[in-house]
């Protein structure tokens, strides 16, 4: 994914953040969807604050009421003389509002993505960069700032979470710097608007970056047809190999040429030399920033507020995950080297030989036709088997909402309620199918948090955004096997919003810990493997009584974690890099890339003249110093899945367990805590460990 399409995606399912961290509310209710027709009646949907099919000029002056009352309400909260402070007058309020407000933001933002209007999508955009502002102003306020602190002085009488809450209050304030002098204070706004005048440069350089390669069709043996034919022709007949991704991936791939595979790694790693200069530029500012805020380095400053808690426990896990791994990676690196033999020769096995010779062997030991396999997977079947599974395992049941008039004709409403005791658990759009304007990666959005304040319950309401292909005249399509695997991903984020209980939207939906918000996510991507579950998703698209076949479902978990020893060590190596780089001084990043790759990969060298700065993106923009989140997740999901539902995937008591113990407190207690009353012990690395280790028999 290129920079800009990360970092928006990243905006996307933070909305929740950004725009609504310190935001309060709107002062009147909404009780239904509004129609671009006034004439035409509103179907009112109970819970439902969200505003649907807003004109331009709705989103602009919804925009500016949200922005008039929250500053009304923190106006409020600052005049609280600092000896009559309470609960009930600094923090419930500020919650309060702020769960009223949230889904009326969200109304103004979610256009931007998926409405079919142009003017729509910029009124929309427009709307948040006003939000955005406010937002960052408010989150500067020295006045509500001194009011909150003098209410942490006495959270001995709050309840758990309220006390929760104004600690993380506090510490989003001072994160900001208002603990610190003025000039101190200044300095750091100094660093930041640097900062990001630095990350808008990096990302600029990358994308005026236009290099390309020209090669020849026989330089490009093995490259699909239907690839070939979406590329330009430089004016000597030769096919433009553009040096982004999504050319340059396919290449590695599939291309059967090794010294083609070689140059196209080597041009790829050596583009946009000047970022080096500008990511070693970016470190020291952003030491300098971790530092005035009183941490030891950027890596602990990112480190602090996150599950992981801090840089030494990211190093252990990371350090213990590859050694675990290195015989299993060593094997896997000789049959490499072996098949390599085969069909080249003597040429010494590179790194730009692992995406084509782990490709080739994976191929060999699973039998896999992806494409006979989509045959099998029709959305709509697929769909309501991830609902069949969500009721029968989360005791949830899932209601269409028929009737209401949407921003597409193709997004639909459901309504989630408890299967045993009928009571409302909140409401999910899906938006599932591509079409001009649309956002174009699959994600989940926060549009209305759960509450539990005074009294009165908010219920949670999730937007999935997704970009199937659908014919036109035709029903649905049917859905690649990746596809599938992603829609039980976002559905594991839906899952987790939907059975938030949290007393305050500071803890509800996906507004919680990074390390923690995928966990869930994660762990419901094991279903995809599962062999009950993919006949209950799938059906012959001509004959759909007819599921996968027991040897795809087979094929497709042995697939799933084969050779992937050496895949995740190379992941390793750059969360390594980038907590290395980001918890160091004066560090060489150019020589610490060469040096560090050899040490973690088995030997194998980086290419010569490569820069960091191309290879890895994230660890500039984006990640910086969290690289080892997706890792760090994937340990605790799989755990999870290993204890609770490996031996009984509809495990009910299990499943609704989880429900309880994990999805329901939310962001309101320590996730480490939640785990383990979940599970009996402490979180362990061993099943993440063993899920690779079990799927590697035939290296024996």
């Amino acid at each position: 994914m290129e920079g800009k399409q990360r970092r928006e995606k990243q905006k996307l399912i933070a909305i929740t953040g950004a725009a609504a961290l310190l935001a309060v509310a709107v002062n009147f209710a909404i009780t239904a969807f509004n129609s671009h027709r006034r004439n035409r009646k509103r179907k009112e949907i109970p819970g439902l604050n969200v505003r649907v099919n807003l004109s331009a000029s709705e989103i602009l002056r919804l925009a500016d009421h949200i922005i008039a009352k929250s500053k009304q309400v923190h106006d409020t909260v600052a005049s609280v003389p600092l000896d009559k402070v309470s609960c009930a007058n600094v923090v419930l309020q500020l919650a309060e509002l702020e769960a009223e407000q949230f889904p009326l933001i969200q109304s103004c933002l979610f256009p931007k993505w998926v409405s079919t209007s142009e003017d729509v999508r910029k009124a929309s955009a427009e709307a948040e960069r006003r939000i955005d502002a406010h937002v960052s102003i408010c989150s500067k306020r020295e006045d509500v700032y001194r009011v909150v602190k003098a209410l942490a002085s006495r959270v001995d009488r709050m309840s758990t979470e309220a006390k929760r809450l104004t600690q993380i209050l506090v510490r989003d304030f001072e994160r900001n710097g208002l603990n610190l002098t003025l000039t101190k204070r200044e300095e750091l706004q100094r660093l930041r608007t640097q900062i990001d005048e630095l990350s808008k440069q990096y990302i600029r350089n990358l994308n005026d970056d236009t290099a390309f390669l020209t090669l020849s069709e026989t330089a490009l043996k093995g490259l699909p047809p239907e690839f070939l034919e979406t590329l330009e022709k430089a004016e000597n007949g030769k096919f433009k190999i553009i040096l982004r991704s999504h050319h340059v991936s396919p290449v590695l791939e599939l291309c059967k040429v090794g010294s083609t595979r070689k140059t196209v790694a080597l041009a790829y790693g050596r583009r946009c030399e000047v970022n080096v200069s500008v990511l070693e530029k970016l470190i020291q500012l952003r030491h300098k920033f971790a530092r005035l805020l009183g941490y030891a380095n950027f890596a602990e400053y990112s480190t602090d507020v996150r599950m992981a808690s801090s840089s030494s426990k990211v190093f252990e896990l990371l350090e213990n995950v590859s050694a675990s791994l290195t015989d299993l990676a060593s094997r896997e690196l000789a049959m490499l080297k072996e098949l390599k033999k085969k069909e080249e020769g003597e040429l010494p096995f590179g790194i730009e030989d692992l995406p084509y010779y782990t490709k080739r062997i994976k191929e060999q030991q699973c039998d896999l036709n992806f494409g006979a396999i989509r045959q099998y997977f029709p959305a709509d079947l697929v769909l309501s088997g991830i609902f069949k599974i969500c009721q029968d395992l989360f005791g949830l049941g899932f209601e269409e909402n028929a009737g209401v008039e949407l921003w597409h004709p193709d997004v639909k409403l459901f309504s989630v309620s408890d299967l045993s005791s009928k009571e409302p658990l909140g409401y999910l759009f899906l938006d599932l199918y591509s079409r001009e304007g649309k956002y174009t990666h699959t994600c989940v959005v926060s549009l209305q948090n759960g509450s539990l304040i005074n009294g009165t319950r908010q219920i949670p309401v999730a937007l999935l955004v997704s970009q199937f292909d659908k014919e036109i005249g035709a029903p649905p399509g049917l859905l690649r096997f990746s596809e599938v695997v992603n829609l039980f991903h976002e559905f594991g984020h839906v899952i987790h919003h939907i059975c938030n209980r949290a007393s305050f939207p500071k803890f509800s939906g996906l507004r919680l810990d990074p390390d923690f918000v995928e966990i869930p996510a994660l762990l419901f991507e094991n279903w995809c493997y599962e062999s009950l579950c993919l006949k209950l998703i799938s059906g012959f698209h001509q004959d759909i009584t007819k599921p996968i076949k027991e040897e795809h479902c087979n094929a497709l978990k042995k697939w799933r974690y084969s050779f992937s020893a050496l895949k995740l060590k190379q992941e390793i190596f750059y969360c390594l890099f980038d907590q290395i780089i980001h918890s160091t001084e004066n560090v060489d990043i150019i020589g610490l890339f060469k040096h560090l790759y050899p040490k973690v990969m088995l030997g194998l060298p980086m290419l010569e003249g490569i820069n960091p700065a191309s290879c890895f993106p994230q660890t500039a923009i984006g990640y910086e110093a969290t690289c080892y989140s997706r890792i760090w997740s994937e340990v605790f999901a799989a755990d999870i899945f290993t204890q609770k539902f490996r031996d009984d995937i509809f495990n009910q008591q299990s499943g609704l367990q989880f429900r309880d113990k994990v999805l329901a407190p939310g962001g309101g207690s320590d996730p480490i805590q939640l785990l383990s009353d979940f599970l009996g012990r402490e979180p362990s690395v061993q099943a993440f460990l063993s899920s690779r280790v079990d799927s590697s028999s035939f290296l024996s």
